[in-house]
């Protein structure tokens, strides 16, 4: 069974960083991109970020671009998320998921961590 299970999130004052985890595991993702998007109280759901697992080619939302970092470790098989001068708007519960490079579809999700950035 696949999981996906994000941690590392809580309340920040604005300005600060943090590093967001999300632990793989049921199977092997090489062939996948693995992705992080971010949902706001009333908000869509929004792309922060994106990896290709196999490769580490990168993408990003305009609205994170030059402020987070989107990283994976293939020993640990876990996938990263550098947040650095968080913003209040940066505010939203936080997911990890993953899809497979031959498709638009996130198929896998985790169930989300809350980012909360102080003014």
């Amino acid at each position: 069974q696949v999981q996906l299970v994000e941690s590392g999130g809580g309340l920040v004052q604005a300005g600060d960083s943090l590093r967001l985890s999300c632990a793989i595991s049921g199977r092997t993702f090489s062939s996948y991109y693995m992705g992080w998007f971010r949902q706001a109280p009333g908000k869509e759901r929004e792309f922060v970020a994106a990896i290709r697992w196999s490769g580490g080619s990168t993408s990003y939302g305009d609205s994170v671009k030059g402020r987070f970092t989107i990283s994976r470790d293939n020993a640990k098989n876990t996938v990263y998320l550098q947040m650095n001068s968080l913003k209040p708007e940066d505010t939203a519960v936080y997911y990890c998921a993953a899809r497979y490079i031959a498709t638009v579809t996130w198929a896998y999700w985790g169930q989300g961590t809350q980012v909360t950035v102080s003014s």
